[in-house]
């Protein structure tokens, strides 16, 4: 189908003619952003997912659903002869490949064309040209685009250090390392070309020269079959932990201030996308200095994960405009201007504190508030949410642990990362670990609201000052209060006898109630109070007031130089995790057993599982000696590999695992039996 300019509308044109029912290649809030947009525009949808994924939230959505037996994106997501055999069964004449898995890849792309299908993305010739990012940058080099020369791993030398190992293949941050020393070369290749191999099913990687800092500045390139080739804004994504993007905002702050960078980045795109005959949605990347000055990193030839800040500062639907391009619609001559200022942040079920740790497990509740819209574009300030999890979504091992994109949009950068920050704050996000505490320090930060970032911002400003907890030790112990009174008003609730009593109530006086919760920061919690007359009295609290005492809700009266101030904390409850909400902040304990089983004890020295994974490689012998850092063994959990390593020098008395071994969060790997150093024989 082909349709005049004069035809189209700006936003995308009419009405997809032609294609009828859309099979999305992907899962979870990807799978779900597309369904908006075919829902919107009266198309039908078919959902592809893994065993693991069977009762995600895309699957339901969906018209139809197609199972792909196993688990791992090797065994499922990355198998496009099982994901065209769908299409095919389920009436399916397009595929869109979202982003990741086989989005850039070109034999998927020509083997969807050779089924009769659609293909919502680029030539196959330009995703081929694309695909390795050594060829794409000779290319852009003869393009007249800037780029970073690459290296080959064999000829790194001294000289050329810090360098960066990457992977040809894909993106996101797998198969990426930075490498200072020479002695790190090899096994830093090695394990970046498994982490490609796992991720992409391609291991070639390649090196360039790493630069400390810099801006990461990205195009967005809108394309028809008809000749026009829109650059439609940019975007910065500078703040990355292990290169893989965190905050990402439009328009970049950096490009605002230099005179002249946002024409330069713009051509440069442009000469880009023509140079390999492009068409559809896909980015053009860049590394630039304070100065303004750019290089070329790579392009994806996709939609990209932080795509809807380039929607809420156009007006556009992206995806829409994908498909449209798809069926031979026409842009309008010119794309739209920019407007606003948005903000979108990657809400991870990981721990910064603890080496950004990936976390897995149910997700009991989440609830963003002043959120407006899901998945569509903001033309008013507010907040726009795009998840692939809902209450009670089991987040795996087997995938990236992304919780959801949570978008701001306003007049002003300023409202618009105040905006964010405050709903990320009062968000109720429970069962899992989360780096919300980190984005909104961030958001925070004088330097990020100065429009300073860069790729070494954590390394900058501290990261274990922005992964701090958001709540004062002592608003934590008071939220730690009102979760005890509430426990002690649901045990009431829950009493078969005497339940119209107040709690604790006695006769006579007695000792205090008490009740303990463990915090992760702060330790263990023992909470002491006494029913009375006029309430209740909690030790340590002289002139708290008991308002209002139910099991989800609690008000108290607290004490001030000027005068009494009401707090008010939600309390919800599951098995033994406690999770408080409140103006102050999140809190989310333990509650502790009044009697514990000394089987639940591990012995000094225990390396635990930080998360269920599998074994990949292991780096000592038990009885072998081992130091303080060295590592023990290899685990691969969410598309990555996480070193577990010695706690402290001492004898490996105990290794409780194989390569290829399976474990669960809490397991006990092994154990360092620490050095006695009074003991020890002295060398002669």
């Amino acid at each position: 189908m082909t349709a005049s300019r004069s035809d189209s509308m700006r936003g995308g044109g009419r009405a997809t003619g032609g294609l009828t029912n859309v099979l999305v290649a992907n899962r979870g809030e990807i799978a779900r952003r597309v369904f908006a947009t075919c829902r919107r525009m009266g198309l039908g949808t078919v959902a592809v997912y893994s065993d693991a994924d069977a009762a995600a939230p895309h699957v339901g959505e969906a018209d139809a659903a197609v199972r792909l037996p196993g688990n791992t994106p090797a065994e499922t997501y990355l198998r496009s002869e099982l994901i065209i055999e769908a299409a095919l069964a389920t009436g399916a004449d397009a595929i869109h490949p979202g982003y990741g898995f086989l989005s850039e890849n070109a034999d998927f792309a020509r083997a969807v064309l050779a089924a009769g299908l659609v293909w919502i993305g680029p030539p196959v010739e330009a995703i081929e040209q694309m695909g390795s990012k050594v060829a794409a940058k000779k290319m852009m080099d003869a393009a007249g685009v800037p780029v970073l020369a690459e290296l080959d791993p064999a000829e790194v030398t001294e000289a050329h250090l810090p360098v960066l190992i990457k992977a040809s293949a894909g993106g996101g941050g797998r198969g990426m390392r930075v490498v200072r020393s020479l002695g790190d070369l090899e096994p830093q290749i090695a394990a970046a070309r498994r982490e490609a191999e796992s991720a992409f099913g391609d291991p070639t990687v390649f090196c360039e020269r790493y630069l400390e800092t810099g801006r990461h500045i990205e195009v967005q390139i809108m394309a028809d079959t008809h000749g026009a080739i829109w650059a439609v804004g940019e975007r910065e994504c500078s703040i990355q932990r292990r290169h893989q993007k965190v905050i990402e905002e439009a328009p970049s702050p950096l490009v605002e201030r230099t005179e002249g960078m946002r024409e330069r980045l713009f051509e440069a795109a442009r000469l880009a996308a023509g140079a390999i005959g492009y068409t559809g949605a896909g980015t053009v990347e860049f590394l630039a200095d304070e100065q303004g000055e750019f290089f070329f990193l790579e392009m994806n030839t996709r939609l990209q994960v932080e795509h809807p800040v380039t929607e809420c500062t156009t007006g556009l639907d992206l995806v829409r405009l994908q498909l449209d391009v798809a069926a031979g619609v026409a842009l309008p001559l010119s794309a739209p201007a920019m407007r606003g200022y948005s903000i979108e942040v990657r809400l991870y079920a990981e721990d910064p504190a603890h080496d950004w740790q990936p976390q897995s497990g149910t997700v009991h509740r989440i609830d963003i508030p002043s959120v407006i819209t899901e998945f569509d574009v903001l033309d008013k300030p507010g907040v726009r949410l795009d998840t692939g999890v809902v209450d009670g979504s089991v987040v795996g091992v087997h995938y990236d642990p992304m919780l959801a994109k949570v978008i701001s949009y306003a007049e002003t950068r300023a409202e618009a990362a105040r905006l964010l920050a405050t709903a990320l704050r009062r968000a109720k996000i429970h069962g899992l670990v989360t780096n919300r505490d980190l984005l909104v320090r961030v958001l925070r930060h004088p330097a990020f609201l100065a429009g300073d970032t860069d790729t070494a911002f954590f390394t900058t400003h501290g990261l274990d000052t922005l992964s701090a907890p958001l709540m004062s030790e002592a608003d934590e112990a008071l939220s730690i209060v009102a979760a005890a009174l509430a426990d002690a008003a649901a045990n009431r609730k829950a009493a078969r006898v005497g339940g119209g009593l107040p709690a604790g109530w006695r006769n006579l006086p007695s000792e205090a109630q008490r009740k303990s919760y463990e915090s992760r920061t702060t330790g263990t919690h023992d909470i002491a109070y006494r029913p009375t007359r006029a309430g209740v009295t909690v030790d340590g609290y002289d002139g708290l007031a008991l308002v209002e005492s139910t099991p989800d809700r609690v008000v108290l009266a607290v004490p001030g130089e000027r005068g009494a101030v009401r707090r008010y904390f939600d309390i919800a409850r599951y098995d033994d995790l406690v999770c408080v909400d409140s103006p102050l902040g999140p809190v989310a304990v333990r509650r502790l057993p009044r009697f514990r089983d000394p089987a639940d004890q591990v012995a000094t020295g225990s390396l635990l599982a930080p998360m269920p994974g599998s074994v990949i490689r292991l780096g000592a012998e038990v009885g072998s000696r081992v130091e303080q850092g060295q590592p023990i063994l290899w685990l691969e959990a969410m598309k990555m590999e996480h070193t577990i390593a010695a706690p402290a020098d001492g004898v490996l008395s105990a290794l409780n695992v194989t390569v290829g071994q399976q474990v669960e969060v809490g397991a006990v790997l092994a154990v360092v039996d620490p050095v006695d150093e009074d003991n020890q024989e002295k060398d002669s």
